[in-house]
């Protein structure tokens, strides 16, 4: 939800609205729903409070005449502030009739009688995004009222649920446990609803935290979105393409069919960037297997925003039936490349230039998974077809991504396996480069765990601990005495970047046999990691999140 730079104070009040009581286990969602990312438009980026039923219509009759629906654009989400501030005399939801004079039964008619599908907005706690920043009256949040207001959205034909934590207040613990509440809520209706979280509204960056696919279908991963390439935000308000994309690549261990991070609603079409940038913006979605949903006013685009939007090639890799999102191959801070395998056994590859002036970018088939001599290479932005024994590359624009879907040749192993983070039982604290340095030689430490790229360790079969695609967790110089530091280095295939995770939650250096280990036991930011003999301590024990 997007919101004014200010934070209000934390209240007594709001403090008190999540209850401090132990987290229970969220059970698995597996609800039917999301087995590709959604795709559809949402009110918020173009027109926030400002909407009307007169205003969904429209865009709903737009979506068929221009095409959209039928490449995939199905649901209708209606934002904040299409509710009464106050509910009924028996606590329901209803529509502020000023807004939506037919009623929410009425506007979920229409667009299913459209072949589209209908969303909704709410929020957790007793507050709304809108309401917690006072741009719209009332406190109507869902806070107590999970099991009444599900119902009420089944009742209206519901089809998605867009749920807003907005506030300060509660734990990760609370918010999944709160979370929880309405996935229920939403299964005991019997209506299969999408359900769509945001963990970090005005919150600590919960959301790249965890794998909420037993909480959600869907789940924010970043802050909000702006339409700009690079706002300079690790993960801070707001945030333009090249910051989204730093910290949502690396989760893409997480996405599977039915649970898709999700980096924001797109901005395609709505200035701030060149047409370069729209493409990668839209690429780079498509291929990080995130929800397509717009955000522009589809009624009125021009040439180039429409050729972005409906991009088939695009929109197939995206909604491909395996569901995974794009692993990082390589990242050298300027050549990014992306791979997502296909449910067909192609390959889509992703060349992303994030620098200010053009570049070649290079890769091969068997960096992306596929073995033999022989491919094709369909460009997704020029339909060209071009034939290789393996070489993959095109010079590409600054800010530029190229696309290819790559057939022929034998699928290998998934280039690159379970990428996550890796949290200290002793500290609680994950494996961090000092800085977010990709320079080699640079210390490995612990650190609060967040949704950066420099906590992000993607182990392959090999036994490596990748870091942005191409550093390896290295034990230095080689050495084999307790005490060496660990440091990460340019991958290379030594065994002093061997590691394996054993089943006591140790972690053994292959080259030393010795375990991975906090120095001097402690527990606070900054503290070095090294190896040592193995001892079974909690400061050598470590799980995967």
């Amino acid at each position: 939800m997007r919101r004014k730079r200010t934070r209000a104070l934390v209240t007594a009040a709001v403090l008190a609205l999540v209850a401090i009581t132990p987290a229970v286990p969220a059970q698995a969602l597996n609800n039917g729903v999301g087995r590709t990312p959604p795709m559809g438009w949402n009110t918020w980026n173009t027109f926030g409070c400002n909407i009307n039923e007169t205003l969904i219509r429209q865009t709903a009759d737009a979506l068929v005449s221009n095409g959209m629906r039928d490449l995939g654009y199905q649901y209708v989400v209606v934002d904040d502030c299409w509710f009464d501030p106050n509910r009924d005399s028996a606590g329901n939801l209803q529509a502020n009739l000023s807004r939506f004079p037919s009623g929410m039964k009425a506007l979920g008619d229409y667009l299913h009688a459209r072949g589209l599908k209908f969303g909704l907005y709410q929020g957790p706690l007793d507050k709304t995004c809108a309401q917690y920043f006072g741009s719209y009256p009332g406190a109507t949040g869902s806070l107590n009222h999970e099991v009444q207001d599900a119902r009420q959205f089944a009742a209206w034909g519901v089809d998605y649920l867009k749920y807003d934590w907005c506030s300060p207040s509660g734990t990760i613990d609370d918010q999944v446990r709160t979370f929880a509440k309405m996935r229920d809520a939403l299964a005991a209706t019997g209506r299969p609803i999408l359900y769509s979280i945001n963990p970090n509204s005005i919150h600590s960056k919960t959301g790249p935290q965890r794998n909420w696919g037993d909480v959600a279908n869907i789940w924010r991963t970043t802050e909000d979105i702006t339409n700009a390439w690079n706002t300079g935000q690790t993960n801070g308000y707001p945030m333009g393409i090249q910051n989204i994309v730093n910290v949502n690549a690396p989760l893409s261990g997480y996405a599977a069919p039915g649970q898709f991070n999700d980096p924001d609603m797109m901005v395609v079409g709505r200035g701030g960037m060149n047409d370069t940038e729209m493409r990668s913006h839209f690429a780079l979605w498509a291929i990080m297997a995130a929800p397509l949903i717009a955000g522009n006013d589809v009624r009125n685009m021009d040439n180039a925003t429409a050729t972005i939007m409906k991009n088939q090639h695009l929109i197939a890799i995206n909604q491909d039936t395996l569901g995974l999102q794009a692993t990082q191959i390589s990242n050298d801070g300027t050549r990014r490349i992306l791979a997502k395998r296909l449910s067909n056994g192609d390959v889509a590859v992703a060349l992303f230039n994030q620098g200010g002036s053009t570049t070649t970018i290079s890769t091969t088939a068997a960096a992306i998974g596929l073995s033999g001599n022989s491919f094709n290479l369909l460009d997704a932005w020029t339909n060209s077809v071009t034939a290789t024994t393996g070489a993959i590359s095109a010079s590409v624009p600054a800010h530029g991504t190229v696309v290819f879907r790559v057939s022929g040749g034998t699928p290998g192993p998934t280039p690159s396996p379970s990428t996550t983070r890796i949290q200290g039982a002793g500290s609680g604290r994950c494996l961090d480069v000092t800085g977010a340095s990709q320079t080699n030689g640079t210390q490995v430490v612990i650190w609060d765990c967040n949704g950066q790229s420099n906590q992000q360790w993607t182990s392959t079969t090999a036994g490596e601990l990748r870091v942005y695609g191409n550093k390896c967790l290295d034990v230095n110089n080689a050495g084999t005495a307790d005490g060496t530091g660990v440091i990460i280095w340019d991958c290379n295939g030594q065994n002093n970047q061997k590691w394996r995770f054993n089943t006591d939650g140790s972690i053994t250096a292959i080259g030393a046999n010795k375990c991975l280990d906090v120095a001097n036991n402690a527990t606070t930011n900054n503290a070095r990691l090294q190896i040592w003999t193995c001892t079974g301590a909690a400061n050598q024990r470590w799980n995967r999140v």
